[in-house]
């Protein structure tokens, strides 16, 4: 299973970085916002150094909404790094735009799914990510797990190669059953990943080791 951090934060990415176990970011007009990023050559410059944090892929979303626009911001975002994927909106004209860049090669990551039917458009189109809302679903009273594993049905039952990307992942819990399910991926805050460390019995653990030394070692 490959980790995401979902964020624009520079230190927080580096954190997860360091780690070792980090495989890329993804990333979103509001969470540009979040770190006060605007401006369109402020927001390009901020994918650069992204880029130069990371060695994985880095989704970079698209503002426009009609076909026209997408297909000309998506490869300016693309012409920015080969480690790009260029992250479209489920929608008619985010789909068609799919199509476009998976013909040329172009990495690409759809997103705002909701529903399996969605997430078949997008392997059809030749997506490399499919980002279903996990977290958003819960927020209405469904279970976006459920979601997850009928796109692994799905995927499974025809040798779709788009990986499905569990996104907004809220906590621990959320990593460990979109692991056991099947999802490729996982995008999460930095909160999520670093509480998969956390257990107290681990804690007790080695403070128990450290005191026993210390006893002999006086």
């Amino acid at each position: 299973m490959k980790f995401f951090i979902d964020t624009a934060n520079l230190e927080q990415i580096k954190e997860a970085q360091s780690l070792g176990v980090l495989d890329g970011v993804t990333t979103n007009p509001s969470l540009m916002a979040k770190e006060g990023i605007t401006g369109a050559e402020n927001i390009l410059n901020h994918y650069k150094a992204i880029c130069n944090i990371v060695d994985g892929d880095v989704s970079a979303e698209v503002i426009s909404v009609d076909y026209d626009g997408m297909i000309k911001e998506g490869e300016e975002l693309a012409a920015l790094n080969s480690q790009i994927v260029v992250k479209l909106p489920m929608t008619q004209e985010g789909i068609k735009a799919c199509k476009y860049f998976s013909s040329k090669g172009i990495k690409t990551n759809v997103t705002l799914v909701f529903s399996a039917g969605q997430a078949l458009l997008a392997a059809k189109a030749g997506a490399t990510y499919v980002s279903p809302f996990i977290g958003r679903l819960d927020d209405i009273s469904t279970d976006g797990l459920i979601l997850i594993e009928e796109i692994r049905q799905i995927y499974d039952n025809y040798g779709f190669e788009t990986e499905i990307l569990a996104a907004s992942v809220r906590h621990t819990m959320h990593i460990v059953n979109c692991a056991k399910i099947g999802a490729d991926v996982m995008t999460g805050p930095l909160s999520a990943i670093l509480g998969l460390l956390k257990h107290p019995l681990t804690d007790n653990g080695l403070a128990q080791f450290l005191a026993d030394y210390a006893k002999g070692n006086k």
